[in-house]
């Protein structure tokens, strides 16, 4: 067996025991270890491997099996018809090969319709009825064998008793989900909170430890609910008039379901769910996708453990698995060393994740990150990938602890580093280093500063070296001659620099306090700051009391601020910039036309960067914040769009407006 084959297998096998451990406590113990979408990360890396190494596979793999045992504690129940699960899918072309593969097994001819519905979150249950009349509630179990839960079920409001049919069959078998709203398993933590309990993890959950409880008083008092999905034994010819059907007779569907002729329009529908599926009373995590024709559906058969006729389209998981392949130290513009994970790309919530942040070194030795591991990765919205949880069964044999101090050194050896008493981040010793003035450099000329085009970091870095820059101050006294002895610079390039330069000397205060690099102050900060003293001498004097009244504005930015100021450096730095002409002019918004708005920009704009998109917007007068709130007067949806953010705001009621109705609010 050569090194790939015995590594591979190796992985399997790892992967299929900590698979195995999720599977056991999540439905066998209702107990959650990782989140669902991480587990279903590494099931799908579990099931690319086996089909790479089909040799590897074994009977024990969590491929080749439905779902969890029953538990010993209720009446074992043999399903007369066994409850299957769906292959997931993960995007359009999986769904257009799903089709491709069943047209294939059809006559000539045949034309597909295509049932689709929400995929609920919940405890899959069968319901049986004799002539009518409740009889029997079972869960799916391992799919051939589940549990008889009956009185636990009967307790459910929304299960008629009694079939709504004049003449019922003499058996009827129906199938669905067991679930909890949303809202009211909040009311059960509030309660819980009341209490001095421990808070449930999530509905899911709740709902099938509840099915299992012994005492069917547990059940009655909490607010369970079925939704029905399907029939086993009426001989109807679609999915759609099976649904119709179980309507009829008493049962409550999802009201999700619809028929498509065509697959640009489930498509279309997939999109339309991921945007308001944050609305829907319960959880969902993807939608179940069928071909109609029922007598079609049967005729394909079951592949494996899956039918043929059906998949369940998952939507992009906010969390799933990657490796740890390196960490990086960055250092940014105030000296503060940042590691960062290298991780193996990795989809999330629509976007490829190829590094997390780690916070700082007190992060990686909390979660003992290492290089090599696998991890839980994480984003929730737009926000910075980070790692959850180090999955530890999966650790190499041959992992060591990271070595920070080490790693510094190693990555930086020109610098020194250090610890200030009561932080948790290092930085580099000495402030007036050449590292870090660079990194002031390239802030200070950046877009979201001053915005000086031609100064970006290889001009930075050849200014520094020529020994032309030495601080921030040095920019406004350059001169032609000197830059044209350079080897990047003409006479014509030159003469760009100094004019770009020169324009900035009357630069909007808010983007000067913004070029000055002070810690925690950004973009909407510095225009908050400007808009209260209006000057730079003004804000110079600022006390900790006019600081803090400014709203958005705390203890730690105020504390900043005033240690900027205090510092002699700082305050010579201001007074050579106005002795070289450097003049920052306050821009009185009171008057500008979307003074008093908020706005949230999310997703790719064609004709420029978000942030140029967000000055514009200051420029005119806006607030802009990073997340959609009651207060927010717009979101501007580019390409791509963070589609929670897209949800928040549908769901609170704000506009989301698009890139070319954006360009129509700043002119």
């Amino acid at each position: 067996m050569n090194n790939e084959k015995s590594a591979a297998k190796a992985r399997i096998e790892k992967l299929k025991t900590l698979i195995n451990d999720y599977r056991y406590h999540y439905h066998v113990l209702d107990e959650s270890i990782m989140s669902e979408a991480a587990a279903d990360s590494l099931k799908h890396e579990l099931s690319q491997l086996e089909e790479q190494y089909p040799e590897f596979i074994t009977p024990d793999s969590p491929t080749q099996r439905v779902a969890g045992k029953p538990l010993d504690k209720f009446q074992k129940v043999t399903h007369a018809s066994r409850m299957i699960s769906l292959a997931d899918v993960f995007s359009e072309s999986e769904i257009r090969d799903w089709v491709a593969r069943n047209y294939k097994l059809v006559p000539n001819g045949t034309e597909f319709t295509f049932f689709t519905d929400i995929k609920m979150d919940g405890l899959a249950m069968s319901l049986h009825y004799e002539n009518g009349i409740f009889q029997q509630a079972v869960t799916r179990g391992d799919g051939l064998v589940g549990e008889d839960v009956t009185m636990n079920v009967k307790t459910i409001q929304n299960i008629p008793l009694k079939l709504n049919l004049d003449n019922p069959p003499e058996h009827l078998e129906v199938r669905g989900e067991v679930i909890i709203f949303k809202q009211d398993f909040e009311k059960l933590n509030q309660m819980q909170a009341k209490l001095g309990e421990k808070p449930f993890a999530n509905p899911r959950n709740l709902a099938a430890g509840t099915i299992r409880q012994l005492d069917p008083r547990i059940a009655a008092s909490r607010p369970l609910r079925f939704m029905a999905y399907d029939l086993v034994a009426p001989d109807l010819p679609t999915h759609q008039e099976a649904y119709e059907f179980l309507r009829q007779i008493g049962f409550q569907t999802s009201g999700q379901d619809h028929v498509y002729t065509h697959l640009n329009e489930v498509f279309a529908e997939i999109k339309h769910l991921g945007q308001v599926r944050g609305d829907f009373l319960f959880n969902t995590d993807g939608m179940v996708i069928k071909i109609n024709d029922r007598k079609i559906y049967s005729e394909l058969g079951i592949v494996g453990k899956t039918p043929r006729a059906a998949v369940a389209f998952k939507y992009p998981a906010e969390e799933s698995t990657s490796k740890v392949r390196d960490i990086v130290i960055s250092i940014g513009r105030t000296g503060a060393a940042t590691p960062v994970a290298i991780l193996d790309p990795v989809e999330i919530a629509g976007s490829t994740v190829r590094h997390a942040t780690l916070h700082n070194s007190d992060e990686i030795e909390k979660l003992d990150i290492r290089i090599g591991d696998t991890v839980i990765v994480y984003k929730a919205g737009d926000i910075i990938p980070k790692i959850k949880e180090v999955l530890l069964t999966l650790r190499p044999d041959n992992t060591e602890p990271f070595d920070y101090e080490e790693a510094l050194k190693n990555q930086y050896p020109e610098l020194e580093f250090e610890r200030p008493e009561g932080e948790v981040v290092y930085r580099v010793k000495g402030q007036d280093s050449d590292f870090i003035l660079r990194r002031n450099l390239e802030y200070f000329a950046s877009k979201q500063a001053l915005n000086i085009e031609g100064l970006g970091e290889k001009n930075v870095n050849l200014l520094v070296d020529a020994g032309l820059l030495k601080s921030l101050v040095d920019l406004y006294r350059l001169q032609k001659s000197d830059l044209i002895k350079l080897e990047r610079f003409g006479e014509l390039s030159a003469t760009k620099l100094l004019n770009a330069i020169e324009g900035t000397k009357q630069a909007p205060l808010a983007k000067f306090i913004t070029a000055l690099g002070i810690r925690h102050v950004g973009a909407q900060t510095a225009v908050a700051l400007a808009d209260a003293f209006q000057s730079l001498e003004a804000l110079r004097d600022a006390t900790e009391e006019e600081l803090l009244k400014i709203p958005d504005i705390g203890l730690t930015v105020s504390e900043s601020i005033l240690a900027y100021f205090a510092d002699e450096d700082n305050l010579k730095q201001l007074d050579d910039f106005k002795a070289l002409g450097v003049r920052p002019v306050y821009i009185n918004h009171d008057n500008a036309p979307l003074k008093g708005q908020s706005f949230v920009v999310t997703g790719t704009l064609t004709e420029m960067g978000r942030e140029e998109a967000e000055d514009l917007l200051r420029e005119k007068g806006a607030t802009v914040t990073s997340s959609v709130t009651k207060n927010t007067t717009a979101l501007i949806a580019g390409a791509k769009p963070g589609a929670s953010k897209v949800t928040k705001a549908e769901k609170l009621g704000i506009k989301v407006i698009s890139e070319a109705e954006f360009r129509e609010l700043i002119k």
